[in-house]
């Protein structure tokens, strides 16, 4: 039986690996472009053990799309794009952006230090 996963945040860094997609959407082509990525990222949600999480956001300016999704490592990376129905769906990004995207290591994680003096208050 499947365990339910719950997203949130903990007081001390995880070693997670977050992959920043920047997608700079041709003019007029934000909502097209949210809408593949969006794809992308739940077909990945549906298929691969590797996926934690997504957070899809559209700038206000109407100009990019981010993706920052959690994954368990930098070897997921290579496996998402071996699949080829992935990559087929990722490469429809072309056609309404240029995009790029990074992998991060977290190594730092800062919480508001207001709310841990209001409670000591």
């Amino acid at each position: 039986m499947h365990e339910a996963l719950l997203a949130g945040f903990r007081g001390n860094p995880e070693p997670t690996v977050f992959i920043v997609n920047v997608i700079h959407a041709h003019e007029g082509k934000q909502e097209e472009a949210f809408r593949l990525i969006q794809d992308v990222v739940h077909y990945v949600a549906e298929r691969k053990e590797g996926f934690l999480w997504s957070s899809l956001a559209k700038s206000t300016d109407g100009k990019t799309v981010v993706n920052i999704e959690a994954i368990a490592g930098e070897g997921n990376v290579e496996e998402f794009f071996a699949d080829a129905v992935f990559l087929e769906k990722f490469k429809a990004l072309h056609s309404v952006s240029t995009f790029e995207f990074h992998t991060y290591r977290v190594d730092d994680l800062v919480l508001p230090k207001r709310a841990a003096l209001t409670a000591s208050a």
